[in-house]
């Protein structure tokens, strides 16, 4: 008897375009969202698209409250979870980049209470998946959590942000192929659960940055524009799998690795990208294509050496020989790389002189 069973939880509207900051409120109202709305935002964010929305808000006869956060944090959460309480808030609006978005997601599966994400900057796949990620110490959690509600991303506020965090969404992107390759790999050697239409979403999504890599430049709402429907993609395939492993293998141990060493010292997404060039280079060896990754990752400005990440050569060394502890997730590190093998791959691929 086939008993297998699965439950997708998915984002009901997206909105993507020039001026659709407008279109918060709308979004509520065709989501027959009632009541106070709470945003969630941070300094920068709340400037550039949050006092909009406010002043939105109210002109519709709504009164919402607001709650600016400084850091990523679990503490930050809570500050949140109580003003949910003390303001007497029906839903969340999170407004900004990665560190907003975050909060407000696991704020609202703690409230259980729905919330919209509207990005300030296309930085990383967190705008619509079902995963929040907060540092702790050493330590980045990734917890599970419900997906928007909506998400309403302006191309022209995305356009504007500072590059570098365009590079970093891209960098994150791109990271796909090889996340899917070690949850292949793992589904190969340990029988880890495998969804071939997620992983395809997933590659899908990293094919679209690549193909559109010379498309990618400062400043133009087309770019925003393929930036944002590759990351809505691939949080999508993370809901659809109810996994990161869409978006998250080696690259990402690497990553977290390194903020571990060397906390704060360069970009999630630009991490995760020179992750990617390695670890590709793992699977297929001299066939060539880590080539294509790193040459894709060079085209829109992302690092693609350790030099370019403002890190020292050995601690990349480090990272890479030492990663695979982090967690329980099978990849194409296996159970560690040798000192040498590891200096090896980040020679040959040109991350370390």
């Amino acid at each position: 008897m086939f008993e297998k069973s699965s439950w997708i939880r998915l984002p009901r509207n997206v909105v993507v375009g020039h001026g659709v900051i407008d279109e918060v409120v709308p979004v509520t109202d065709e989501l027959s969202l009632s009541g106070r709305p709470l945003l969630v935002t941070s300094p920068t964010p709340r400037e550039v698209a949050g006092e909009t929305i406010v002043a939105d808000f109210e002109a519709s006869g709504v009164d919402p409250a607001v709650v600016t956060v400084e850091t990523a944090s679990f503490e930050s959460v809570e500050t949140v979870i109580e003003a949910v309480e003390a303001e007497e808030a029906d839903y969340l609006v999170g407004v900004g980049g990665g560190k907003a978005i975050d909060i407000a997601k696991m704020a609202s599966d703690h409230c259980s209470m729905g919330f919209l994400s509207v990005p300030t900057a296309a930085s990383h796949d967190g705008i619509v998946s079902n995963r929040g990620s907060v540092p702790e110490g050493d330590t980045r959690h990734s917890v599970a959590a419900e997906p928007p509600l909506a998400v309403v991303a302006d191309t022209g506020i995305l356009a504007d942000a500072p590059w570098r965090l365009t590079t970093a969404g891209c960098a994150d992107i791109i990271s796909n192929y090889t996340a899917v390759m070690d949850w292949r790999l793992a589904h190969r050697l340990k029988n880890v659960e495998y969804s071939g239409f997620a992983g395809a979403l997933s590659e899908m999504t990293a094919e679209i940055l690549v193909d559109n890599a010379d498309s990618v430049r400062p400043g133009l709402e087309e770019a925003a524009w393929i930036v944002t429907k590759a990351l809505v993609s691939s949080g999508v395939a993370m809901s659809i799998a109810d996994s990161s492993r869409p978006a998250s293998g080696a690259e990402h141990l690497f990553s977290h690795q390194l903020d571990r060493l060397v906390p704060g010292a360069a970009l999630h997404g630009h991490q995760v990208g020179v992750g990617s060039i390695m670890t590709a280079y793992l699977h297929g060896g001299e066939r060539g294509f880590w080539l294509d990754i790193r040459d894709a990752l060079d085209s829109i400005d992302a690092p693609t050496t350790a030099a370019e990440l403002d890190i020292d050569d050995e601690i990349v060394v480090e990272a890479l020989t030492t990663c695979h502890e982090i967690r329980d997730r099978y990849t194409i590190l296996g159970d560690g790389m040798d000192e040498g093998a590891a200096r090896e791959v980040a020679h040959k691929t040109g991350v370390i002189g």
